[in-house]
């Protein structure tokens, strides 16, 4: 039986970040793929390209020379005295996933709702663990028989390469 936690989530880990464009997909289509650390089950999240990048370079190890909006959010977090115990996958809003971000502090904690994409690359920065409810992981498994071109898609998410980041030097444009 696949490893959950007390309140019926199952732990996940940010595999990798995919980006589709044509002629697989006729506008830009980015997602996040979340595997099951303790079994073989996978979740695909659709999400928009400035989260894509974010947390795709956050994966491979990207750095940049002042603080982009999640490292922000994060030292803030911290600067108030918090830190950031995990993130939930947790329900479907209006057809869309939602999520909420465990915060800790001198308050106690909090959860705090928000977009996957947000709580996943706060948690990229900070190694909170990442749960998805049950109810989720299941509904991604029935998506597997749907010929949607979305889900495709999101079916062809988990067998393609990582999306590949690299930064561009004033040299690099000397040649144009």
């Amino acid at each position: 039986m696949p490893a959950t936690t007390d309140v019926g989530f199952i732990e996940m880990r940010i595999a990798k970040v995919v980006g589709f464009g044509p002629p697989l997909a006729e506008e830009p289509f980015h997602c996040v793929v979340l595997d099951e650390i303790s079994a073989d089950r996978h979740v695909v999240i659709s999400i928009g390209k400035a989260e894509a990048f974010s947390l795709a370079a956050r994966l491979q190890g990207v750095e940049f020379g002042r603080p982009m909006t999640y490292d922000f959010a994060a030292a803030l977090v911290r600067g108030l005295g918090g830190h950031v115990r995990q993130v939930r996958v947790d329900r479907l809003a209006e057809d869309m996933y939602a999520a909420a971000v465990e915060v800790e502090g001198p308050l106690g904690a909090r959860s705090v709702g928000a977009r996957p994409s947000d709580a996943l690359n706060l948690a990229a920065i900070t190694d909170a663990q990442v749960f998805v409810s049950p109810g989720l992981v299941d509904d991604f498994e029935r998506l597997q028989d749907d010929d949607s071109a979305e889900a495709r898609l999101l079916r062809l998410a988990l067998t393609v390469p990582h999306m590949r980041i690299a930064r561009v030097t004033e040299r690099d444009f000397s040649s144009y």
